[in-house]
């Protein structure tokens, strides 16, 4: 079962535990009842018991009948609609799974940018090869995504036409309304619903990422299995919940004077879920000028530049690890009889073995360097494991963004920049905008 350790805090903090359970307890009981600022948005809290059974039968169903008629699945979202599952696809098949042999289709995640160069690579890899697309967006008009379905429809169309592509389009978006509901309807595509009370970046154990995950050939079953493991033990609401532990530490750590996260793993296959993860805190905590600022490492990489300002720069930031355990696959180092490298000490060992001396020796020496360090102890490296970490940083979320008196479930911020690129875009009913934006351009 995962686990929190809070190593070395003594050297930064004062005692805090006591301090913080109050509010805790108020942000618990906001969680678990509902009662607390986006309170609308809070079904995933016990989503990983509640969830709809018939819709994850037809999830099931879905990606058995994609598997069998395409290559290749084409993923479009954006936000909360693609890390996860890219985050989990790369983190439990490998982020060269597109590369691999396997008897699973390849997955391309599309509409998350603006980049034409992007857009036609993906086309021209699906030249000749039977696909499916999975397009998801709770409205349906989403500028990124939005443009990226018409090309891939396009597509489908082309090739199969009208009624050959209604059976390789699934649409994942609100159960009545909206443009891609009404859409779905009219063209009779099959739909999977984005819940009314799950935001995009709690979705990740909803349709939006189950299906794409379920299509990669990863077992959903166990994934929302570790999930519920996890949610029965935040439900419990003390110190005994790993929840508890990482947001009372990150937020006595904030007061303290150390604004920045940086969350780290030494498995380069976690790369978007380390994105994922700073979608979900970003987006849920930075508001009213408050928040932790959420950054990411991928070491022992990043140890050979990021290292040096973690080690040496501005103290203001503490470090979360996410250690995932032993790796499927043991190589041991080759014995070199000239030595020229000088790493026949080395001889015979595990990289497992050579990769924990080295998280442990960097834990050191950036506790001696000023910087506090969380480890968080996932169960492992498999979908039962992947589902207990996905659950605790959502409910570490909730009670982090509480604890800072904001509401962790809306994103104002997010709109302003989409304000601004309709009206420059020319977007109808922003004209005067548009006038406004171009002369501070200086157009």
């Amino acid at each position: 079962m995962l686990d929190v350790k809070v190593f070395q805090m003594e050297k930064f903090l004062k005692p805090y535990e006591e301090e913080l359970a109050p509010g805790l307890k108020d942000a618990q009981e906001k969680l678990q009842n509902a009662s607390g600022l986006g309170s609308d948005f809070t079904g995933w809290v016990h989503l990983p018991r509640d969830y709809d059974k018939d819709e994850f039968a037809r999830i099931k169903a879905a990606a058995k009948k994609i598997q069998g008629n395409s290559q290749a699945l084409v993923v479009i979202g954006i936000g909360g609609s693609y890390l996860g599952a890219r985050g989990v696809v790369d983190c439990l098949c490998s982020p060269n799974y597109n590369l691999k042999k396997k008897d699973t289709p390849n997955v391309y995640f599309m509409g998350n940018g603006l980049s034409a160069d992007a857009m036609k690579e993906v086309l021209d890899l699906l030249e000749g090869v039977d696909f499916s697309v999975n397009v998801i967006s709770k409205s349906g008009t989403t500028t990124e995504p939005a443009v990226a379905f018409r090309f891939f429809r396009a597509e489908l169309e082309k090739r199969y036409g009208k009624e050959g592509a209604k059976e390789r389009i699934f649409a994942t978006t609100d159960k009545a309304r909206g443009a891609l509901k009404s859409l779905a309807t009219a063209e009779g595509w099959e739909t999977f619903v984005v819940p009314d009370n799950v935001g995009g970046r709690y979705s990740v154990l909803t349709a939006v990422g189950l299906l794409p995950i379920a299509v990669a050939g990863i077992d959903i079953d166990a994934l929302m299995g570790g999930a519920a493991k996890m949610m029965e033990v935040c439900e419990k609401g003390t110190y005994d919940c790993p929840s508890w532990k990482y947001a009372a530490a990150r937020f006595a750590l904030y007061k303290a004077g150390y604004p920045i996260e940086v969350l780290a793993c030494y498995d380069p296959a976690f790369r978007f879920m380390l994105e994922w993860w700073k979608q979900l805190f970003g987006e849920s905590e930075g508001k009213d000028k408050k928040g932790l600022f959420p950054a990411s490492v991928e070491f022992t990489a990043d140890l050979h530049s990021m290292g040096q300002y973690m080690q040496d720069g501005t103290r203001n930031i503490f470090e979360t690890v996410v250690r995932l355990g032993a790796s499927d696959n043991q190589l041991y180092v080759p014995k070199d009889e000239d030595d020229g490298d000088g790493l026949n000490f080395l001889a015979g060992e595990s990289m497992d073995y050579i990769r924990e001396k080295a998280m442990e020796g960097t834990l050191l020496a950036h506790i001696e360097g000023g910087v506090p360090n969380l480890i968080v102890e996932a169960g492992g490296k498999n979908a039962e494991a992947l589902g207990e970490l996905i659950y605790f940083f959502e409910y570490s979320c909730g009670l982090s963004g509480y604890l800072l008196e904001v509401n962790p479930f809306d994103q104002p911020g997010v709109e302003a920049y989409k304000k601004n690129m309709f009206a420059l875009l020319g977007k109808p009913g922003y004209e005067d905008r548009k006038a406004e934006l171009e002369a501070k351009l200086g157009k």
